[in-house]
């Protein structure tokens, strides 16, 4: 009779741990990681500057051509549901690299389409293969970073996802101007780029995720002792059909539904980052068609968005030391509400730098580095409302969490590919100023959701069946 022998790290400083790798080579892996979340975050609206010559070409109007946007970020959407399991049995490397590649191929598929239906359908999948990094990025966090050293690491993370979509626009813009390049270039130069990560990908990136690592250990020692009774126990994990269904499809749907925080959550962030896709609307509207100004220069006012997402930035680190006291008060107890008090003023200068562009940005009359301004409160609000969302559902259900964020992902994907759809019709039907004023006062009702969580949602997670 064999007895069975399980592999595990060699103490608490096995150097094999990741958490134990030293700080140099964690912090070029989450370099790394964050260039191919940006790389992908850029590919998405970088299409958004070939639009116009797309319309030309294809005699399609907007809303058609919007669709090269909105069916990219579905594939965030759903990409999600294969690589989630797959990195659960093949840990973070694997599929990655095998993301980056799909994601490489099918940008330079995309370049060289020869008809609108193909256009479509490839930029869906260059979407589905960049959600890889979109997800995996920060579960590789969480197993390179202890939590004390995760926040650095995640506002980093939500940088890149913000800023990549919005320096894409002028880049674009710039590209399509020059004659000698034209629209294929939105899709060569996101390939080139994802080439160049890609081969980062491959040489530098080592497996992050523990149980993936105990699996190659216990494989040497095998090999080494001879002893075939030594195995990890991830090798005894079987991914069936009925457990992806159940675990990777049902239960963040079942979430979205049963659990009011995740629905809470969600549909607080899903509203921000519909709004960033929007946008890709709402800018070339007010600032090429109002102001005048080219396809370059007019994705110039993104700048103001990226300058508050710093500024966002700056905030929720300012809130760490007040977090790390209340650490100590409780002995070392974490509450995911205190994860909160920052998302109330961001949701409240969200809504606020809504309604400060459409009021500013409906006229010429009115300088344009008026609405560009306005930028500064919509882009701290970006980041400090979706920031806490995120962190906040993967505290408060720690035993889910994989689940919630996969809700989560799902939420804001489908909003960020069907806020671009009705854009234009909105801001062509109501003016520069009543679509900014609705969407502000949409804003302006999700105030009061990350101050009634920080009131009542203790209560409510010990309440939630699901949580269980």
């Amino acid at each position: 009779m064999t007895v069975e022998k399980y592999v595990d790290f060699s103490g608490p400083d096995d150097p094999l741990n990741p958490l134990n790798w030293p700080m140099k080579k964690r912090v070029y892996i989450a370099a790394i990681l964050g260039l191919s979340t940006m790389v992908v975050a850029f590919a998405s609206s970088i299409y958004s500057a070939a639009m116009p010559q797309l319309m030309m070409i294809y005699g399609i109007n907007r809303e058609v051509a919007t669709l090269g946007i909105s069916l990219y970020v579905f594939g965030f959407a759903f990409g999600p549901l294969l690589f989630g399991p797959f990195s659960e049995m093949k840990g973070r490397y694997l599929p990655l690299v095998i993301a980056m590649f799909g994601f490489t191929v099918f940008s330079f598929a995309t370049a060289v389409s020869k008809d609108l239906q193909s256009l479509l359908i490839l930029r869906y999948f260059t979407g589905f293969f960049g959600s890889g990094p979109l997800t995996l990025a920060s579960a590789a966090f969480a197993d390179i970073f202890a939590p004390q050293q995760r926040g650095i690491a995640i506002v980093m993370f939500s940088l890149m996802v913000f800023i990549g979509p919005l320096v894409a626009p002028f880049v674009g813009g710039f590209t399509v101007m020059n004659h000698s390049l034209g629209w294929r270039w939105t899709a060569y130069i996101p390939g080139i780029l994802g080439g160049a990560v890609l081969l980062l990908l491959v040489v530098f990136l080592e497996e992050t995720y523990q149980p993936v690592i105990l699996v190659q250990k216990a494989d040497r020692l095998r090999r080494e002792t001879g002893d075939w009774s030594l195995h990890a126990k991830h090798e005894e994990l079987r991914l069936d059909p009925k457990t992806i269904l159940t675990e990777y499809l049902a239960l963040p749907l079942k979430m979205l539904v049963f659990d009011p925080i995740v629905l809470c959550m969600c549909v607080f962030a899903s509203f921000v980052y519909g709004l960033l896709y929007l946008f890709l609307t709402a800018y070339p509207i007010i600032f090429q068609r109002i102001h005048g100004m080219n396809p370059g220069v007019g994705g110039l006012p993104y700048l103001g968005v990226i300058v508050g997402q710093l500024l966002g930035a700056v905030a929720i680190a300012a809130t760490q030391p007040w977090i790390l006291r209340r650490l100590e008060e409780t002995g070392g107890v974490m509450m995911p509400e205190w994860r909160l008090p920052i998302a109330i003023p961001g949701a409240v200068a969200f809504s606020a730098g809504l309604f400060w562009l459409g009021w500013s940005g409906y006229k010429q009359s009115i300088h344009w580095i008026v609405p560009t301004l306005s930028g500064l409160l919509t882009g701290f609000g970006l980041l400090t409302m979706f920031l806490p969302s995120l962190a906040y559902l993967v505290e408060a259900r720690p035993q889910k969490a994989a689940s919630a964020v996969a809700a989560h992902t799902f939420m804001r994907s489908v909003a960020g590919g069907v806020f671009p759809l009705f854009a234009t019709y909105m801001f062509d039907g109501l003016g520069v100023e009543w679509a900014c004023t609705l969407l502000g006062c949409v804003g302006a009702l999700l105030i009061p959701i990350p101050l009634l969580l920080y009131i009542y949602g203790a209560r409510i997670r010990n309440m939630n069946k699901l949580a269980a």
